[in-house]
């Protein structure tokens, strides 16, 4: 399914919708950051996903890193809220969702990278390589505040 990115667009079609979602912001023992690229549009993210019915919010996180990228994590800390209300996704079946997502941080316990029907390239990637990605404004403050190791989780 695809689906476009509306970010502070006033010509942004309305949510219809508001989903509990997670993204994960895990290092491997250099440092770098895991990422995954899109298959639905081709930009570089966390992995993440949404909450199923029945499993427990971080339980979320740790299935959809596996599912997206084939490594194995343990939660350890909440990086922020995301629930910009400026910020919608719209699908092709016509749902548009309002941005709702916990990051979190996360260890890495094992696995190698591996794509999946939702992810083209998995990659552990440096710091400093992150501006030569296309990375969704809404996602680079995800990963921005993962490397920040603010005090306190970012709510907003």
């Amino acid at each position: 399914m695809a689906r476009i990115e509306h970010f502070n667009n006033p010509q942004a079609p309305k949510p219809n919708s508001i989903v509990v979602a997670v993204t994960v912001f895990v290092q491997d023992d250099e440092g770098r950051v895991l990422l995954i690229q899109r298959t639905d549009n081709g930009l570089w993210a966390l992995p993440g996903g949404a909450q199923d019915f029945g499993e427990y919010i971080a339980e979320a996180a740790v299935r959809e890193t596996r599912e997206e990228t084939g490594i194995e994590v343990q939660v350890t800390d909440v990086v922020g809220i995301y629930t910009n209300p400026n910020h919608v996704v719209e699908y092709s079946d016509g749902e548009v969702r309002q941005q709702f997502s916990i990051c979190f941080r996360a260890r890495y316990i094992g696995g190698r990278p591996t794509i999946s029907d939702e992810s083209s390239v998995v990659s552990w990637v440096p710091q400093a390589e992150l501006d030569t990605l296309s990375i969704h404004p809404s996602m680079r403050l995800r990963i921005d505040h993962g490397f920040e190791r603010r005090p306190a989780p970012y709510i907003g």
